[in-house]
């Protein structure tokens, strides 16, 4: 049983769109290293359109979805969970935990379990527990187990606080996107769609204004123009290994 970590690259948030705001500098980079890109969303993102029914919504979010997908030759694929009523379930893990083994996962990207959005917490613990199990004979799926039990990130939310508004910790470790800035504005360009729920919902006249000076802002903590931020999932049941951090040692920023 192989016990190396595969370079493939499993980017799975809650909405279309989360991959790219949050983690496509990173995936860019990785991919320049020679990893396989796959991003995946557990819910269409039905609730995120203005002046369309949800089944409209989606379909135009998935289509956003996958064109954004497309400039890093990266797969899509959405998992059938409900924009706004996603729940932790039996089946939801099963669905990612198949996703997981069909992609042959080696890193897994997903949202902090103290992030502002409900579904965003939800994911995150529906992500966790799948991969805590992932490399497991007993578990009730098609696909053959994983090798090894896939590393596992958490990207940033929208703003460094909790939803109670309390600052979160502070990252392990920032990586400079400097680089890879243009792609991510190319991933971003696709989701048309949240500029216009974003000045409805939080009132942001330019959402993909405020992710980039969000990039901007803590790349000036650490003395570049553009970063991301990170923290690997240390807990017990996972890996330690700190691959990604190697793989991008020349982007890397620790926190420590």
């Amino acid at each position: 049983m192989p016990k190396e970590f595969t370079k493939v690259a499993l980017s799975l948030h809650a909405h279309p769109d989360d991959a790219e705001a949050w983690n496509a500098g990173a995936l860019k980079l990785l991919k320049d290293k020679g990893y396989k890109i796959i991003i995946a969303t557990l819910t269409a993102g039905q609730m995120g359109g203005c002046n369309m029914t949800m089944k409209e919504t989606a379909e135009v979010r998935e289509k956003e979805a996958k064109n954004a997908a497309s400039v890093l030759d990266a797969e899509y694929y959405c998992l059938g969970g409900e924009d706004g009523f996603l729940f932790d379930s039996r089946e939801m893990r099963l669905k990612v935990i198949s996703l997981m083994r069909k992609v042959k996962a080696g890193v897994v990207f997903t949202h902090l379990p103290c992030d502002y959005h409900s579904d965003h917490r939800i994911t995150a613990n529906i992500v966790e527990s799948a991969a805590m199990i992932s490399s497991l004979d007993p578990v009730p799926v098609d696909e053959p187990p994983l090798g090894v039990t896939p590393l596992l990130y958490h990207s940033s939310p929208l703003t460094l606080s909790d939803p109670l508004g309390s600052r979160i910790a502070e990252p392990h470790f920032y990586v400079d996107v400097t680089s890879a800035i243009e792609t991510k504005k190319r991933m971003l360009e696709y989701h048309v769609s949240q500029q216009d729920l974003m000045r409805h919902m939080h009132r942001m006249s330019d959402f993909f204004g405020y992710v980039l000076q969000g990039n901007k802002d803590y790349g000036k903590d650490v003395n570049v123009e553009y970063a991301e931020v990170y923290w690997q999932h240390m807990g017990g049941g996972f890996q330690k290994e700190q691959q990604i951090q190697k793989d991008l040692a020349d982007f890397i920023i620790n926190n420590k």
